[in-house]
């Protein structure tokens, strides 16, 4: 599994992590707990992350940062239109995953390291 790209969901308790590879396949899938994001992203090997900007979205950006991971945020309003099905967890992390590589992204400002 050579994930390059991740989009991630964030949520209250349950975070929806989607990824694709290099030829945009996806090749992850999956629902993990707060408690284990950071022990199943620091499994894979380095990549982009891409998230919604929101009130947590910069402490969940430093902490992936911290795992060599580079992080873009983008506005919510971006990630919308790529969404292909009902609103759901897994079709925002979709969303994420295929606007973080398509549309204008930027690294978290507040969260260099």
């Amino acid at each position: 599994m050579s994930v390059t790209t991740i989009g991630l969901d964030l949520a209250k308790s349950v975070f929806q992590i989607d990824g694709v590879d290099a030829r945009g396949s996806a090749v992850l899938k999956r629902r993990v707990r707060r408690g284990g994001l950071l022990a199943f992203l620091g499994t894979l090997p380095a990549c982009l992350v891409g998230m919604e900007a929101c009130p947590s979205a910069r402490h969940r950006a430093r902490e992936l940062m911290a795992l060599g991971h580079e992080v873009r945020l983008i506005p919510p309003q971006y990630a919308k239109p790529y969404v292909k099905r009902n609103k759901t967890d897994a079709a925002d992390a979709e969303a994420i995953c295929e606007a973080v590589g398509r549309v204008k992204a930027w690294p978290c400002p507040v969260c260099k390291p």
